[in-house]
C-alpha cells in the first residue's frame, strides 16, 4: 500500500493496469473530496454573510448589482424580444399566480390611477385605453419559476400611452412603479425597460379581453422581463428617481432588474 501511493504521485514510474486504475481511483475521490469540501466551505461562509432586507446575502446582492448593470447596459429599443407566429401561442394561456387578484373586485368601477410628478392623478379608464392603437405581440413569455410559453396579447404600447397623457416629464424619470387595486402586488421596473417597444398595456389575451386570472380588465406585459414583472390588473401608476417598491424583490430578495 506505501509503495502504491508513493506511486501515485510519482511521474515516472511505469505502472501495471491495476495500479493505473488504483491511481486514478484515489485521484479522483482525492479530488471529489477537496471540491466538496471546498463547496461547503464556500456555502458556510455564505450562510454566515449579512443579509438585506430582501433576505439576500451581501456576496449575492453585489452579484445581482453587477448583472443588473450589465443587461442595463445592453437594453436597446433596436434589441427586439423574439416574435412567433400568432397560431403558435397557447389558447389557453398558462395563467400563474393570483398575487392582487384575490380582493372582492368590481370591473364596473375600475380606473387606473397615474399619479404624476407633480401629485395630481389621471383617471384613466378602460375605454381611453382601446382609443389608443392597438398593438399585438406574442412571443415566449418566461417565468422565473423555469417555465416558458408562448402567447399572443393585445393591448397599446406603453410609451405611446406615456406620449397620449403628456407624460413627458414622467417619461424622463428613473422609475416607474405599478401596483394593483388592494396594493398586495407590487412591481418596479426601470424606464428604459418600461418605454421598450414591445412593453404594452394589456387588454386582450389570443384576441379575446383578458380573463380575470390574467388580470382583468387592464395588465402589463413586459417581453424583456421575467414574467415576475408583468403585473396584472393595475391599480395605480407612479413614477419616480429612486427604485420603486418591487414585492418580489423587497420580501424575497429576487433581482431588482430582472431582465432577460
Amino acid at each position: 500500500m506505501a509503495n502504491l501511493f508513493k506511486n501515485i504521485f510519482t511521474k515516472n514510474n511505469k505502472l501495471d493496469t491495476n495500479q493505473l486504475i488504483a491511481k486514478k481511483t484515489f485521484l479522483s475521490f482525492f479530488f471529489f473530496f477537496v471540491f466538496a469540501g471546498a463547496a461547503f466551505w464556500g456555502w458556510k461562509w455564505l450562510r454566515s454573510q449579512p443579509s438585506d432586507s430582501g433576505k439576500t446575502s451581501a456576496p449575492i446582492r453585489k452579484v445581482l448589482d453587477a448583472n443588473e448593470k450589465v443587461f442595463d447596459g445592453l437594453l436597446s429599443d433596436k434589441h427586439l424580444t423574439k416574435e412567433y407566429p400568432k397560431s403558435l401561442a397557447a389558447n389557453p394561456a398558462r395563467a400563474n399566480g393570483n398575487l392582487g387578484l384575490k380582493s372582492a373586485f368590481d370591473p364596473n368601477t375600475w380606473v387606473m390611477n397615474v399619479i404624476k410628478a407633480k401629485g395630481d392623478t389621471l383617471k384613466i379608464t378602460l375605454d381611453d385605453i382601446k382609443k389608443l392603437p392597438k398593438t399585438e405581440i406574442t412571443f415566449n413569455f418566461k417565468c422565473i419559476e423555469g417555465w416558458s410559453q408562448i402567447t399572443n396579447w393585445g393591448g397599446v404600447r406603453f410609451s405611446e400611452f406615456m406620449i397620449k397623457y403628456g407624460l413627458s416629464e414622467e417619461a424622463a424619470m428613473k422609475y416607474l412603479g405599478l401596483s394593483t387595486p388592494d396594493k398586495e402586488y407590487y412591481v418596479g421596473i426601470d424606464m428604459p425597460s418600461a418605454m421598450h417597444p414591445q412593453t404594452l398595456l394589456c387588454y386582450e389575451l389570443n384576441g379575446q379581453p383578458l380573463p380575470m386570472n390574467q388580470g382583468y380588465p387592464l395588465r402589463l406585459i413586459i417581453p424583456v422581463k421575467y414574467g415576475v414583472k408583468s403585473i396584472k390588473r393595475i391599480g395605480d401608476m407612479y413614477f419616480s428617481n429612486e427604485r420603486t417598491p418591487d414585492y418580489w424583490a423587497d420580501k424575497k430578495g429576487y433581482d431588482y432588474f430582472s431582465g432577460l
